[in-house]
């Protein structure tokens, strides 16, 4: 699917789509296509060697659930590629819990953690469900960090775009990815030396 004129507005169409309209609906995927699809591919390559899910499939089925959300109010594309990013984290999760065997086969999805961990000798790689899992924690503990960590890692937002899906400063969010990173590496490597 070749990425439509660029010069549509995103957010115009984002906005009739909130408001029913389906053909902007329709509008807006192709223009954003390219963008997720670099998002997919980005997300899949963290993921260990031989991963089956491939990025085509991954926007194909993230514009799936993003087609059948009616209660959302779209505001900007930042939002949008921030709800993309919690569908992809959802399809990837729900991808590695089908794709695992009893825990006795010891068999699991493995993803790398680049740029997550605070420290330079940081384990690179963890498994997908620890992730999601100490992500879900996080939540509980700091829906805002847990929240800047999940667009930054799975939707790979920048700085500026999570500032404005999360509406606080660029500094701000600085300052709740580098916790949140410390945060998480210190539970992932917790979670590894048990």
């Amino acid at each position: 699917m070749a990425s439509a004129d660029p010069t549509l507005n995103i957010s115009s169409l984002l906005n009739a789509w909130a408001q029913g309209d389906l053909a902007a609906r329709d509008q807006v995927i192709p223009v954003v296509y390219d963008e997720l699809k670099r998002r997919a591919r980005a997300q899949l390559r963290r993921e260990a060697s031989g991963h089956a899910l491939q990025p085509t499939a991954l926007v194909h089925e993230a514009y799936l659930r993003l087609i059948r959300q009616d209660r959302i109010v779209w505001e900007n594309r930042a939002q949008f590629y921030g709800v993309a990013a919690q569908m992809m984290r959802r399809i990837l999760v729900d991808y590695a819990r089908a794709r695992r065997m009893p825990k006795r086969s010891g068999r699991w999805t493995r993803v790398s953690i680049v740029g997550v961990a605070a420290e330079p000798h940081h384990p690179r790689d963890v498994e997908l469900l620890d992730l999601d899992a100490a992500l879900s924690e996080l939540a509980t503990i700091d829906p805002r960090k847990s929240r800047v960590a999940e667009l930054r890692f799975f939707g790979g937002l920048s700085l500026a775009e999570t500032s404005r899906v999360v509406d606080i400063s660029v500094a701000t969010v600085e300052r709740e990815w580098r916790a949140a990173r410390a945060w998480l590496y210190a539970r992932l490597k917790g979670s590894r030396a048990s």
